[in-house]
């Protein structure tokens, strides 16, 4: 009888500089994506059929993920068990290195999970350092890890009181990058928070401030979160007002949006990617089937 494949959830992150995004690309480029480097983790196994790495959440160049997902199917020769989740996690992070990539975990899922379409939620970091007059001010060890707006200061109260104009349900069209439009732009955030956050060494200046501004709901536009980040920037810096982001959002067109507003790819974190633990549970016929 031939062994069913089974399916697995793995959660992974990765220093996203290294990599041009998260998604496969042709592997005859300068920099390829994490997910090249995962399948060819993955073949290192020895399946029966080549392994594909289905990913939850997009993301570019330079982002990083903190946690990022993904479900692959694993098909074993006969005879073979499945492997369970942490010897799979084991074995695959063994094949990554020394790539700055790693698998935090995998778990067996039933057949019907899909990593992208079963996720309730996704959360995003964005690291801001203030208090630079100039990007040599910046600690060797953040850099790549967050965007030091020019100016040095924020006014971190007049972003708040714009963040609450992105709250809710809203057609997000303004903020999605030009050409990417997608048939449907309406997208509720459900978290947008703007808060003190630690630096990487607490041995940095005390001169210089880390904040983090958090966002979470089930689903963005591509590159929503960035242009949310630069556009509260922008209201920081007295170069939009508060009322501005409301003007933008009811503009529902990516072309109004001010060009100097784009955050860059560099301080951007996706956090975490959320399930439903119902859609995870895999019944014991399915754990089975695994070992016919």
């Amino acid at each position: 009888m031939v062994c069913a494949p089974a399916r697995y959830l793995v959660f992974f992150q990765y220093f996203g500089t290294r990599y041009s995004g998260v998604m496969e690309t042709k592997s005859d480029q300068a920099l390829v994506g994490v997910q090249n480097y995962l399948e060819r983790a993955a073949q290192q196994l020895r399946p029966s059929s080549p392994s594909r790495f289905h990913i939850s959440s997009r993301t570019d160049a330079g982002v990083h993920a903190l946690a990022n997902a993904a479900h692959l199917d694993v098909h074993r020769a006969p005879g073979r068990a499945p492997f369970t989740g942490p010897q799979l996690a084991q074995a695959l992070n063994h094949h990554l290195r020394p790539e700055p990539i790693c698998i935090l975990s995998a778990q067996r899922v039933p057949s019907t999970f899909h990593a992208r379409f079963c996720a309730v939620s996704r959360t995003y970091i964005y690291r801001l350092l203030l208090g630079c007059a100039h990007p040599s001010q910046i600690p060797v060890f953040e850099r790549d890890l967050c965007w030091a707006p020019p100016g040095g200061c924020l006014d971190i109260g007049a972003m708040r009181e714009a963040a609450q104009f992105l709250l809710g349900t809203h057609d997000f069209s303004t903020f999605c990058s030009p050409g990417s439009e997608p048939r449907g732009a309406v997208r509720t955030l459900q978290q947008l928070q703007l808060r003190p956050a630690p630096a990487l060494l607490a041995r940095h200046s005390r001169e210089l401030e880390f904040w983090e501004v958090k966002v979470k709901s089930k689903a963005f536009l591509y590159r929503q979160v960035r242009r949310m980040v630069g556009a509260l920037v922008a209201v920081g810096q007295g170069r939009l007002a508060p009322e501005h982001i409301q003007e933008l959002l009811e503009l529902k067109d990516s072309r109004a949006f001010p060009s100097y507003a784009m955050a860059p790819a560099s301080g951007l974190f996706l956090e975490s990617v959320e399930y439903n633990q119902a859609d995870l549970a895999v019944a014991a016929a399915e754990e089975l089937s695994g070992l016919s």
